[in-house]
């Protein structure tokens, strides 16, 4: 088992193994739905998933969470900082994730004009307990996408997710602090 000092520097660094993250992830503890309300902002921990670095380079801000019903899984950043909602798209997304995209700004314009194409004002998932992974915590259920987010506490104000992904084996992990 890895040290605290360790998964201290995997969070710090935003890199890691796949083995390590689930090590990780399987160390903290879980959370109810009332601790995931509010605005996260996010940041990929890269552990040579098919997504590292795509959410960075589309302005990806994080996620919302209302209530239990209501869910904004994916907030973006408009070219003037202007936070906004986008519909995922499961056509869009697995075209992503079949061709090689080049993990640089080079596409940064072209990634935040369609997301400004897929603005919505809709909630586009909900907050359920479940189990993952051995413990029932906080799970995100996407509406039209065969995706659960699942999240375990790292600190009052952080959380570890997993996705899970049912059209990709290998799990995608992301770190959410509070907006305060």
């Amino acid at each position: 088992m890895e040290t605290l000092e360790n998964y201290q520097l995997i969070l710090k660094t935003g890199k890691t193994t796949t083995e390590k993250a689930l090590e990780l992830f399987d160390t903290l503890e879980p959370v109810n739905l009332g601790f995931m309300f509010g605005r996260w902002q996010g940041s990929g921990l890269h552990t040579n998933h098919p997504m590292d670095g795509l959410l960075e380079i589309s302005n990806w801000y994080g996620k919302e969470f209302i209530d239990s019903e209501n869910v904004y899984p994916l907030l973006f950043l408009d070219g003037q900082g202007k936070i906004f909602q986008v519909a995922p798209n499961p056509t869009l997304m697995n075209w992503v994730l079949k061709l090689p995209v080049p993990k640089n700004n080079s596409l940064k314009p072209l990634l935040i004009s369609i997301n400004s194409l897929l603005k919505t004002d809709k909630s586009q998932a909900r907050l359920r307990m479940m189990e993952y992974r051995g413990k029932v915590t906080a799970t995100m259920i996407y509406d039209y996408l065969p995706i659960n987010d699942s999240f375990r506490k790292v600190d009052e104000n952080t959380v570890l997710g997993i996705m899970d992904y049912k059209n990709i084996p290998q799990p995608f992990f992301f770190i959410l602090k509070r907006c305060l």
